[in-house]
Parts: structure tokens; C-alpha cells; sequence
């Protein structure tokens, strides 16, 4: 029993482990712009069935062990971020739901909530890995002005003209599950067979949110929230490790006898 109680305990360090390591990324990037913490779920594993439930005659409740725990799953906080004033023509911040489109560089298409966008050397809206818009959106060297709707219509002024020139629209993009999409680094996440196919609108129209000029989504990671969940997933570890080290000294005990 003691083996089977040590093993048990094992499965615990082993979640509460992976559950700190969540953790200790979730706080890593509580400057990362646009970027959704991700929180772990955990399942109980097999059981031992000594005895099934008994209709009458015996315990109705049966006698089962349980053999531990593991995390079975992470998930994505979507929920939206803070949100911080730059007062730069070129941040901005989805007040809703949807994803900006980018290019990658093996030409797959990626999405972010990180609307932090650059001009490239070809007056090419970028994010700020240097990806390209999708759609693209073309903006020349000598534009000025650059204003940028709710409803996502990029808009500039050139030298000797009155009227501002529409560059394009910036387009938004969302799913039938946005929880089951695959981050995969550098702010990012991709398309999965979870997540179901991407739904591209305007900004404004439908269930799509509106764009904010001059604004940046921050984390939506709470300091003090992981530092709670960060003392109990410690304290959690370190009964674990008792219960390992009991279960050492009555093996202990039983063999010196």
C-alpha cells in the first residue's frame, strides 16, 4: 500500500510541477502585448475497483483507490487585457472579439491580438516580428496623417493633397472555438481542427470588435491571481513530497523488521 500511496504522490509533483511551469510563463509575459494567459485542467487517473457497488448485501458505494492525477489539458484565457494608451498612429487594439491576420514566412497564415504594426522599408503594415499584414496594406514614404478607424480603414495624407487617401481596411478574423486554437510562439496562435475554420469580417459588423487608434491590449495576466495560484500549487507539491516520504519510511519500517 505504502508503494501504491508513493506512486500516487508522484502523479501530484508531476501536475503541480507542470502547473507552476503555466505559472512561471503566464508571469513571464506580463509585458507581452496582446498575450492570453493559459490555465491548466487537471483530471483524476484509473482507479483501483477492489469491489464494485453493491445493489443490497454489501457497501453500496464499492471500494475503489485512486491512482493520482495528471494535467489532461491547457486552456487560453481570451478574455481581453487591459488596455494602455500610447498615443502611436500605428498601435492599436481590438475592442471585441476577432484576431489580426499575418503572414508567416512559409507563407501559412497566423493570428495575434498583439497590435503593435510597423512600416517595412516598403511602406508595408507589419506586426512587430516584421509579418505581413492579411490583407496587405500598403502605405507610401511620403504619407502623413495616418488615421485609423473603429470600423479598420487606414487612411493618410500626402504632401499638396487635401483630402486623405484610403490606404485599405484592416480585416479581423474569429472562430467557432477560439479556446481550441495552438499558440506557437512569438505572440501568435494558428488555425487547429479544434478551433474550426477562421471567419474573416470588418471590423464593427457582426460579432466582430472595433479597432482603437493609439491604444495597446496589455496581458491578460493578474499578478496577484498568479502569485495565489503559484502558493497553493507550491504547497500542493510539498505535500506530495511528504506523503513520498512517508510512504518511504513505512516501506522502511517494514522491511527492517
Amino acid at each position: 500500500m505504502s508503494s501504491g500511496a508513493m506512486f500516487t504522490a508522484v502523479t501530484g509533483t508531476a501536475a503541480q510541477q507542470r502547473r507552476i511551469d503555466l505559472i512561471a510563463h503566464n508571469l513571464a509575459n506580463v509585458g507581452t502585448v496582446g498575450f492570453k494567459r493559459q490555465r491548466p485542467q487537471f483530471e483524476d487517473l484509473l482507479y483501483e475497483n477492489v469491489r464494485g457497488p453493491a445493489a443490497e448485501g454489501d457497501s453500496p458505494t464499492g471500494l475503489q483507490f485512486g491512482r493520482g492525477t495528471r494535467i489532461v489539458s491547457t486552456d487560453h484565457v481570451l478574455g481581453p487585457g487591459a488596455v494602455r494608451q500610447t498615443d502611436q498612429p500605428l498601435d492599436v487594439a481590438i475592442d471585441g472579439e476577432g484576431f489580426l491576420a499575418v503572414q508567416r514566412l512559409n507563407g501559412d497564415i497566423a493570428y495575434t491580438r498583439n497590435g503593435q504594426l510597423k512600416l517595412n522599408v516598403n511602406g508595408d503594415l507589419v506586426n512587430s516580428a516584421g509579418l505581413l499584414l492579411d490583407p496587405p496594406i500598403n502605405i507610401p514614404q511620403d504619407a502623413f496623417g495616418l488615421t485609423i478607424t473603429q470600423d479598420g480603414f487606414v487612411r493618410y495624407q500626402q504632401p499638396g493633397a487635401a483630402a486623405q487617401v484610403e490606404a485599405g481596411q484592416l480585416q479581423l478574423v474569429r472562430f467557432p472555438n477560439p479556446g481550441g486554437l495552438m499558440a506557437i510562439g512569438a505572440n501568435l496562435f494558428a488555425e487547429s481542427e479544434s478551433s474550426g475554420s477562421p471567419l474573416t469580417g470588418n471590423p464593427g459588423e457582426e460579432a466582430f470588435g472595433l479597432i482603437n487608434q493609439g491604444v495597446l491590449e496589455e496581458a491578460n495576466v493578474n499578478i496577484a491571481e498568479e502569485l495565489v495560484g503559484l502558493i497553493i500549487a507550491q504547497r500542493a507539491f510539498e505535500a506530495n513530497t511528504r506523503v513520498i516520504s512517508a510512504a518511504d519510511d513505512m516501506l522502511r519500517f517494514v522491511t527492517q523488521r
